[in-house]
């Protein structure tokens, strides 16, 4: 069956698109087709998504379905930024690479770091690190969902057995909070996942746990992710418990750096952020109280490979700041930062050439990552904060932003 064919069967509904690789003899081949098939139903020249250096036959496989080609997203770098952390050469200044289409955000990101490496570098620490799934159970009644709860604070020994026999590195750390809403039962699974982000690995792990209370009870699994997990939605268990890197970096610039870097005062940035992150946040009823977590998270996501759309958790945060006799103290606290070094799109070679500007690609690296991260998260929320406090925001996003 040539190319033309392949296309006509396609749009004549004879074929489905992941079927294309069936009857070609390559990934590239079907890929080409497929993108060809794209172009004449939508009238569309796609000669850039053409172009790309990746190993699709490799992404096929883990990464992507029905492929037509890569998109590209401009790849800056941030630094130098000096980092005093448990798991980061504390020796180093990063340059942190940095994807996104937002004129302005890396030169941000890029004052807040040099703001940082002339103080002497921000304390980032590692608090918690750990990943969730919370599946949703049936039971007939209240009493019956007050049994299933007991059965699994009762067998946590043995579930933990069945849970690490599916893994080499995952460790069923507790079943906690197992919420109860009626006749419906929500345990949370919280496990290690060593470098890995974790969620297939917790996932299988918890699915084999739920055999055993299949066979044992009359409970019906009625969902493997419950939603308390909470993946991929902003939460107020995940701000409060954590998932993934629970992270904290702080730092205290002197006055007179805060005056010549950020061209402001330690209490006017004192006072948006109380206005801004904390009142504000409040008043709308925000579970995020920063500024703009997601910028810094999203760009360093889009650069190494991360899962998208754990965006949405890495912006649950609280930025902190306070005028001490003209210094200013300023933190960020990132509970919910799902990471990986290895495993998913870090894989991807764009991804893996990232992760190796930072030093931190495959094994032993998730937490040093992780410090990173909040490191940058800190740069960019203070220059930004810095930005609102002297008033220059608009003018850097009408110098920089805007053709």
């Amino acid at each position: 069956m040539d190319e033309n064919e392949i296309i006509q069967k396609l749009k004549n509904s004879e074929m489905k698109l992941y079927e294309v690789e069936k009857h070609t003899s390559s990934v590239e081949e079907a890929i080409d087709i497929r993108r060809k098939f794209i172009e004449e139903i939508s009238d569309t020249n796609l000669d850039i998504i053409a172009k790309y250096d990746l190993d699709m036959d490799s992404a096929l496989q883990k990464n992507i379905e029905n492929p037509i080609g890569t998109i590209q997203i401009p790849i800056g770098v941030a630094g130098p930024l000096k980092i005093n952390g448990e798991y980061v050469d504390n020796d180093k200044e990063f340059f942190v690479p940095l994807a996104t289409s937002e004129g302005a955000l890396v030169a941000s990101i890029n004052r807040g770091s040099s703001t940082i490496t002339e103080t002497g570098g921000v304390n980032t620490r590692v608090i918690d690190d750990k990943m969730t799934r919370a599946p949703a159970i049936k039971t007939e009644s209240a009493s019956d969902a007050i049994e299933i709860k007991r059965w699994f604070e009762n067998s946590f020994q043995e579930l933990k057995e069945i849970a690490e026999s599916t893994t080499n590195h995952g460790k069923l750390l507790k079943i906690d909070p197992i919420l109860i809403v009626g006749n419906y039962v929500y345990p949370r699974f919280v496990y290690s996942t060593g470098d890995s982000m974790g969620m297939n690995m917790v996932t299988i792990a918890t699915e084999k746990v739920l055999n055993l209370l299949l066979n044992n009870t009359t409970a019906k699994l009625i969902a493997l992710s419950g939603n308390v997990c909470v993946d991929k939605k902003p939460s107020a268990i995940n701000l409060i418990e954590g998932r993934g890197k629970s992270v904290v970096a702080d730092i205290t610039l002197p006055k007179n750096i805060v005056k010549n870097k950020l061209k402001t005062t330690a209490s006017a940035i004192v006072e948006v952020n109380t206005a801004k992150n904390l009142i504000g946040s409040a008043a709308s009823g925000s579970l995020g109280s920063n500024a703009h977590f997601a910028n810094m998270i999203g760009a360093i996501f889009l650069a190494t490979g991360q899962d998208i759309a754990h965006v949405v958790e890495g912006s649950l945060g609280i930025t902190t700041a306070e005028d001490r006799d003209g210094d200013l103290y300023f933190s960020v606290t990132l509970p919910d930062l799902p990471i990986a070094t290895m495993g998913g799109g870090t894989s991807l070679e764009t991804a893996d050439e990232s992760l190796e500007i930072l030093g931190v690609a495959g094994s032993g690296n998730a937490k040093k990552f992780a410090e990173i991260v909040g490191a940058t998260v800190l740069a960019g929320e203070l220059s930004l904060i810095g930005a609102l406090a002297a008033g220059h925001l608009a003018r850097a996003h009408q110098n920089l932003g805007r053709a």
